[in-house]
C-alpha cells in the first residue's frame, strides 16, 4: 500500500541524461559522413585527372594506339620486343596508320601507346578506389541512410563509361576514319562530366548534416534554383558541343574571330549529306554551334548572376559571383584558343575551365537550395 505523503515533503528527483545535440543525425549517418566525403573528394580528383589525360590522349592522336579492349589483361603493357612488335602490327592494320601515320617507327608508336595505356590504367585505378572505398564503408555499416544507392550509382556509371570508351575507340578502327566518331567522343566526355557533377553534388551535401540541410531548405530561393538549373543544362550542352569540335579538330580549322573564314555563317556548314549529319561531322557547323551556344551561355549566365543580386544571403551571392568570373574567363579563353588554332596547352586549360565552371554552377545552385545561416548583422 502506498504511503501517504505530505504536500510539503520534498520529492526526490532522478536526473535524466540531457539530449546530445545532433544525436539523431549521428545515429542515422553512422559517423562516417566526413570520411565518405574525403573518399569522394579523392574520386573527384581522379576523375578530373582522367578528363585531362583523356584530352591529352585525344590531342596527341594516341586514342587508337591500343586496338583491343581487355579490361583485365590489358592492365599489363608489353614487356618484350616481340610483344611490342605484336602491338605495333595491330596498329599498322587500322586506317589511322595506313592513311596518316604510315612509316611511323616503333619508338614513335610507343609514345602514343603509353598515352592510351595510361588513360585506360587511370580508369582502372578509379574503379578500384571506388570499389575498395564503398566496400569498406558497407562492411563497417557506416554508409549514411539513403546513400547506398547513390554511391553504387557512381560505380555503375564508371563501368558504363569504360564500355562507352571502347565503343568510341572501335569507331576508328575500321573504314576510312582517321579518328573516333565525334558523337561517340561527345557521349564519352558527357558521361565523364555527369559522373564528376554527381560526385561534386554529393560532396556538397555531405559537408553538412541532414538536420542542417533540412533547416536550410526552409530558406531556399526557388527562382535562383530554377535559373541555375537551366544554366547547368546549357553549360552541359556547351561541353558536348565542345567535344564535337575536339573530335573533328574543328578548333584548328577556323582561326578568325568573331567571323569564321570571313563570314558570319560559314559557307561550308552543310557540305555533307544527309544534311543532319553536319551537326556531328561538319567542322564548320560544329564550331559555329559551339561559338553560338557560348554567346548564349554567357548572356544567360549574366542574367542569372543579376538575378542573384536580389538574394539576401551573402554566401549565396558570392557563389554566383565566382560562377560569373569563371564564365567570363572561359569565354575569353575560348576565343584565345580559336585565335591560336587550339594549341595543346590552351585546349587543355579550356577543358579544365569547363570542369571548374560546372562545379561553380553546381555550388551556386546548392547555395540557392540550402543557404548557409548568417547573422542578422551580416
Amino acid at each position: 500500500m502506498a504511503k501517504n505523503r505530505s504536500i510539503f515533503e520534498e520529492v526526490e528527483t532522478v536526473e535524466k541524461p540531457a539530449a546530445q545535440p545532433g544525436a539523431i543525425d549521428r545515429a542515422a549517418r553512422g559517423g562516417a559522413r566526413g570520411a565518405i566525403r574525403i573518399w569522394l573528394m579523392i574520386l573527384f580528383g581522379l576523375v578530373v585527372l582522367m578528363i585531362v589525360v583523356g584530352g591529352l590522349t585525344r590531342l596527341t592522336d594516341s586514342g587508337l594506339s591500343i586496338t583491343e579492349w581487355a579490361p583485365v589483361t590489358g592492365a599489363i603493357p608489353p614487356t618484350s620486343e616481340a610483344a611490342w612488335e605484336a602491338e605495333f602490327e595491330k596498329y599498322r592494320a587500322i586506317p589511322e596508320y595506313q592513311l596518316q601515320n604510315k612509316g611511323m617507327s616503333l619508338a614513335e608508336f610507343k609514345v602514343i601507346y603509353w598515352w592510351e595505356w595510361g588513360h585506360r590504367q587511370l580508369g582502372r585505378v578509379i574503379g578500384l578506389v571506388w570499389a575498395l572505398g564503398l566496400g569498406y564503408f558497407l562492411i563497417r555499416r557506416q554508409v549514411p541512410t539513403g546513400w547506398t544507392g547513390r554511391l553504387v550509382l557512381l560505380g555503375a556509371l564508371g563501368g558504363l563509361q569504360g564500355a562507352i570508351g571502347w565503343w568510341m575507340v572501335s569507331s576508328g578502327l575500321e573504314g576510312t576514319r582517321l579518328d573516333v566518331a565525334s558523337y561517340r567522343l561527345a557521349i564519352h566526355l558527357g558521361l565523364a562530366f555527369l559522373i564528376l557533377s554527381l560526385i561534386a553534388w554529393y560532396v556538397f551535401k555531405l559537408g553538412r548534416s541532414e538536420a542542417e540541410l533540412m533547416q536550410a531548405r526552409r530558406a531556399a530561393e526557388p527562382r535562383l534554383k530554377t535559373l541555375s538549373s537551366a544554366l547547368l543544362h546549357l553549360a552541359f550542352l556547351q561541353i558536348l558541343l565542345g567535344a564535337l569540335v575536339a573530335g573533328l579538330d574543328a578548333g584548328r580549322t577556323y582561326t578568325d574571330w568573331p567571323l569564321m573564314g570571313g563570314d558570319v555563317f560559314p559557307t561550308l556548314a552543310f557540305e555533307h549529306d544527309p544534311w543532319w549529319s553536319n551537326f556531328f561531322e561538319s567542322e564548320a557547323l560544329t564550331q559555329f554551334n559551339h561559338r553560338l551556344v557560348g554567346y548564349v551561355l554567357f548572356i544567360f549566365g549574366f542574367f542569372v548572376w543579376r538575378a542573384s543580386r536580389a538574394s539576401g544571403n551573402r554566401a549565396t551571392k558570392q557563389a554566383f559571383d565566382w560562377m560569373m568570373v569563371i564564365l567570363f574567363g572561359q569565354v575569353v579563353l575560348g576565343i584565345g584558343t580559336v585565335l591560336y588554332a587550339a594549341p595543346l596547352s590552351l585546349a587543355i586549360i579550356h577543358q579544365l575551365g569547363a570542369v571548374i565552371l560546372i562545379c561553380l554552377i553546381l555550388r551556386a545552385r546548392f547555395a540557392s537550395m540550402y543557404p548557409t545561416q548568417q547573422s542578422v548583422r551580416a
